[in-house]
């Protein structure tokens, strides 16, 4: 089975989603968690776009990934800025750790690439176990709006050392019952006109409504749930293209 986050799409990430770019997410998680005192966990961390603000501004921020070519850049990321965060690798249904958080982050729609629902809802069931009492958990889902399969897309970056990396990417599968979709991206690498690396990806994404996540987050325990469209919080979405954020808490009483 192909993977995803390997190399090459890795080095794409880190290039397209470089530290310093902000969506407004940025901004949005530093004012949310800004009266965090305690532990803080990002999982599928990816290059520490979010992460690395976090820390600058002084809030004890850990975090994790599936993709241990991204952790790698991460980590390279973080060592630049003198940082030095607890990174590992782990996945979001099935990571166990003796730590109790006080925040819980998935931002940008990384939890959308567990498109299994059982994957989903244990790894809903972990965030929960993991937080503290009045902890929370803030999470960003996107819809999908094209679900045209054997549409080829093309993108182009120029990396750092003047290299050119191509991505040729088509929906191949959409599951209309189980709510995902699967893409197979194809990476190549060119420098001086030779090519040098290829890499073939398979590529998962599940999408949900947005009332039907609340009543997820709902059935696992969380409560006082606020929806944010774009990163203004406490306002609902109206466009189908906009950014939702979820942020939910855990009861006191019930833990």
């Amino acid at each position: 089975m192909l993977g995803y986050y390997n190399k090459l799409s890795s080095e794409v990430y880190d290039t397209d989603k470089y530290i310093g770019l902000s969506f407004g997410d940025v901004e949005f998680y530093s004012e949310r968690l800004a009266t965090c005192a305690g532990d803080i966990l990002e999982p599928g961390v990816g290059n520490g776009r979010i992460l690395i603000p976090l820390l600058e501004k002084g809030l004890k921020v850990s975090g994790f990934d599936v993709s241990e070519e991204m952790l790698k850049i991460c980590r390279n990321n973080c060592e630049r800025r003198g940082l030095k965060p607890n990174l590992f690798q782990g996945q979001m249904q099935s990571f166990s750790l003796e730590t109790k958080y006080e925040a819980i982050i998935v931002p940008t729609g990384t939890f959308l690439l567990l498109h299994r629902r059982e994957d989903s809802i244990k790894a809903l069931e972990n965030f929960y176990h993991h937080l503290s009492n009045g902890g929370k958990l803030i999470l960003d889902l996107f819809l999908q709006t094209d679900l045209t399969t054997e549409k080829n897309s093309t993108r182009t970056w120029e990396t750092k050392n003047g290299a050119i990396i191509t991505l040729e990417s088509k929906i191949v599968e959409v599951d209309f019952i189980n709510q995902y979709t699967i893409s197979h991206n194809r990476y190549e690498k060119w420098e001086s006109g030779q090519f040098l690396q290829t890499e073939l990806e398979r590529f998962p994404l599940r999408w949900y409504g947005i009332e039907e996540f609340k009543l997820i987050l709902e059935s696992v325990g969380f409560e006082n749930i606020t929806i944010s469209a774009d990163y203004k919080y406490g306002e609902y979405p109206t466009e189908s293209s906009q950014m939702i954020t979820f942020e939910a808490t855990v009861s006191k009483e019930e833990k």
